[in-house]
Order: C-alpha cells, then sequence, then structure tokens
C-alpha cells in the first residue's frame, strides 16, 4: 500500500467526469487500499474520490471516525431530502472552508469492493460526505455549490488540527 499524493486545484482532473468501474479486479482493490491508506495518514477528513488521487473512476473511500469504512464504487445519489447549511472544507482545496447547503439525508446506491450492490440510506456527518464524495465523482467542487463565495475564509494550519478533533462533534469537516 501507498499514501497517494492529492490533487488539488485547478488540476483539471478534478474538473473532470469519472469513468463506471466496469469490473472490480487487483488494480481497483489496489487503488482502494491506497485511498483508505491515503485517507488515514490525513488527519480530520472522511472521505477521499478517486478524482482527488489523480484516477478518474468512480471509487469513493468514506471514513467516519469511530465507524467502519464505507467502499463505494459507481456510487450515485438516488434520493436528496431537507437542507442544512454546513462549513465544508477539502484536500483538494487545501487551506479554505466555506458555507454550503446539504441535504439533511440522501439515499445512495453503487457497489461495495466484492461488487454487491448497495444502498446507502445516511444523514448528518455521513450524508454530508457521501454528497461531497459523488460530486468528485461528477466534476464538482464544493465551492460550485455555495451561494456566497463571501463565506469562502482561509483557516490556517493549527485551525484545521483543531477542527479536525471536532469534526465528529459539529458534523463540519468533509474532504
Amino acid at each position: 500500500m501507498a499514501i497517494l499524493t492529492i490533487r488539488t486545484i485547478p488540476d483539471p482532473i478534478l474538473r473532470q467526469k469519472t469513468k463506471q468501474v466496469s469490473g472490480i479486479d487487483k488494480s481497483i482493490k489496489k487503488l482502494i487500499a491506497n485511498m483508505r491508506e491515503t485517507l488515514h495518514a490525513t488527519p480530520g477528513r472522511v472521505g477521499l474520490a478517486a478524482p482527488q488521487v489523480g484516477v478518474s473512476l468512480r471509487v469513493t473511500v468514506i471514513g467516519i471516525p469511530e465507524e467502519e469504512d464505507i467502499i463505494l464504487i459507481n456510487g450515485e445519489i438516488v434520493r436528496r431530502k431537507g437542507k442544512r447549511l454546513v462549513n465544508e472544507g477539502c484536500l483538494s482545496i487545501p487551506g479554505y472552508i466555506g458555507e454550503l447547503y446539504r441535504a439533511e439525508s440522501v439515499t445512495v446506491k453503487g457497489l461495495d469492493i466484492k461488487g454487491m450492490e448497495i444502498r446507502i440510506k445516511a444523514e448528518g456527518l455521513l450524508s454530508q460526505a457521501l454528497e461531497h464524495e459523488i460530486d468528485h465523482l461528477n466534476g464538482t467542487l464544493y465551492i460550485d455549490r455555495m451561494e456566497n463565495m463571501d463565506s469562502l475564509r482561509k483557516i490556517e494550519p493549527e485551525d484545521i488540527e483543531a477542527q479536525s478533533q471536532t469534526a465528529e462533534d459539529s458534523e463540519n469537516k468533509v474532504s
């Protein structure tokens, strides 16, 4: 396994719609293992999408603290419910955080690492993380969803560490 390099804006891969995974072979499993290692090596982050590591495939890893990692292949949102204002940051836009609206809950479908169909109903931080990572698969960044760019603010490295300690309490931190 390896820790992968995170792509940051303006890297064009972050703006491309990703390709469906046609089969889950050794290369996909290796990608997932490397994405998991990369995610867990980055404090305070809860999700990582393949484009963020330079791979234009519909693969995401969600790592909510105190819960088992969720591997989602070919994920798509099939239902959104409600609306709430959240603060969000992203590994691909380092040093910034902004306010935007996310659903109160989502239903997502896709495949797990074994190729079995899964459906996830989520709310709170998991709902936000799923929306954020699936946006990455569609070439959308959280800043594209912000209604007011004035809410985008620079954060200092010590602020990032403090936020990582409260991410699961505040449900505000996504990758």
